[in-house]
Formats: structure tokens, sequence, C-alpha cells
């Protein structure tokens, strides 16, 4: 599949005639896609969300491909802390979990001044260690909170507080290099927004501005996100992934052929490989610059 350019700085980030590969095929289905993606350096392997089958897979580079986790309770994004744990939103029981070093689980959040969550979504840590996430869902029957917010939960998980309120769906969410932007896109409204973030982690709401709109003719939604160690932004839009620089502008399209991309995570020794799910398959191409790793022990 092309790699489509609209402007000429994309040639720095990913080379025009890099290969888009599907590395697995067969997830999804009507109670969730492949999803989550994140790669394990220290075993040098890629875990990422079949949530229609409640499970977690495990892939390598060698193209083995296994089942890691069975049952998940429908888990969709994860990440790891600043400690290398592991993170998940689980869909079914509505919360937000971390795996412990001895195979127990820690609930890091499952409710909202006394209310249950909606469906936790995605997830991304900061390097001092507080914990956001997207809870869309509302209005599905049957929901506890009326809203689609985005959290902040303290490292301590002592605290959780609301920090945005008024998206439509939020979804995926990263971080700027320097932590200093917080991007959050909105899947029904096909845009991410950007917050400043102030010294103790809190989105400035003063700051907030649409970064980019990522509407267009083709199937793809604004879904899971990464950003790479330049500052450029990577995410599911019209036709494939968008890759957008710091300022918000769209530098071109990654078009993989399915109908829309659901996530994605920096991979490899070097962290140059750009893993991503779509609604049933795995997918890989190999970029320019590294991406903003992930914690391990």
């Amino acid at each position: 599949m092309p790699i489509e350019k609209v402007a000429a700085e994309l040639d720095r980030i990913v080379s025009p005639d890099a290969e888009i590969k599907e590395l697995a095929d067969g997830f999804g289905g009507d109670m969730g896609p492949a999803e989550g993606p994140l790669w394990w350096k220290e075993g040098g392997y890629l875990l990422f969300s079949d949530i229609h089958n409640n499970r977690r897979m495990k892939w390598d580079p060698t193209g083995s491909l296994t089942v890691f986790r069975e049952p998940t309770d429908r888990a969709n994004g994860l990440t790891r802390d600043s400690q290398g744990r592991l993170l998940a939103c689980e869909h079914n029981t509505r919360r937000v979990t971390r795996l412990e070093p001895d195979g127990s689980i820690t609930v890091v959040a499952n409710s909202y001044r006394g209310r249950r969550l909606n469906r936790p979504n995605d997830v991304v840590v900061k390097s001092d260690g507080n914990i956001y996430f997207t809870d869309p869902g509302f209005p599905t029957p049957g929901l506890d909170l009326d809203f689609n917010g985005v959290f902040q939960v303290t490292p301590d998980l002592g605290t959780i507080t609301l920090v945005v309120w008024d998206f439509s769906r939020p979804n995926g969410l990263a971080f700027s290099p320097d932590e200093t932007v917080l991007y959050i896109n909105d899947t029904r409204r096909r845009h991410i927004r950007a917050f400043d973030l102030e010294p103790n982690g809190m989105p400035l709401i003063a700051s907030d501005r649409v970064y980019c709109d990522l509407n267009g003719d083709r199937p793809g939604n604004p879904d899971g996100m990464k950003v790479d160690t330049e500052g450029n932004v990577y995410c599911g839009g019209s036709g494939g992934i968008w890759v957008m620089d710091p300022s918000g502008k769209h530098l071109g399209t990654l078009v993989h052929g399915a109908p829309g991309t659901t996530n994605m995570a920096w991979g490899g020794d070097d962290w140059k490989t750009l893993y991503f799910t779509t609604r049933h398959t795995l997918g890989s191409i190999q970029m320019n610059i590294p991406g903003i790793s992930v914690p391990a022990p």
C-alpha cells in the first residue's frame, strides 16, 4: 500500500518506499477489534488486545503468534507504568487495572465520586507516575456517569481527578516528548485536541485547542495515538495513519488498506518500528525517527 506524501517533510520521517506489512489477521468481531499494541522490550515481543475474543495476544519478530492471557475482561488499551508494570483498560469490569510482578491484579480506578466508570478505553503514564485514561461510553444505557471524561490517577492510586469532561468520545491520548502537552482525540468529532499541562500535570483548560482535524472522504476515525521523539504525532484518520508535525500540519498518510486504524505502538530494538492494529489485523512499518519508548524494569 502507498505512503501518501502531503508535505516534503514526510521524507525525513519515513522512506517513500517503506513497506507497510500485514503481520497477522483473524482478530476482532462484534464485541470489539484488535487493539492496544504494546512492545515488551526486555522480551522482544508485542502484546495486543483481541477484544472480541477476550484474549491478549503475543507476537514476536519470528512470526510466532500465541495467546498470552485469556480471559482479559475484554481489555482494550495497554501500557506500562514507571516501574514497567502492565496497565490495562477493561471493558467488562469498567476499570483500569495493574498487573503486579507476582501475577496479582491491582485496581487503578473503577469509579468516580461513588459512580462506576463508563468503559475505560486507553491509558498513558507520565514519567512522574501519574496515570491518565479516557472513559467513553455515555449515553450507552446502564452506565452510571452522564459524561465522557478523561481522568488522572496519582501514582499512589489515592486520588482520581476528572481533568476534561466535554468530549463526545475521548479515545487515544499521548504526551509531547517533553510532557508539556497532552493530546487527546475525539473519535466522533474526528479531531485531536491539545492541552498545555500545568506543573502538577493538570491540563490547562484555557489552552484547549484543536490540534488537527482528521476528517476526509475515506474510512478511518481517530483512535489510538502515538508521538515520536521529535514531537510528530501519529493517529488513525481518513484513509490510514496520519502523520502530523508538532504544529498539527498534516505531512502525509500511511495507507495500510484496512477501513480504520485502532491503535499503535513503537517497538523494536531501536523503537523505530511503528506497529498498528486495525479491526482485524496487526501490521507494521519501519520509520526513520524513533518513537517515545515505554518504561521497562
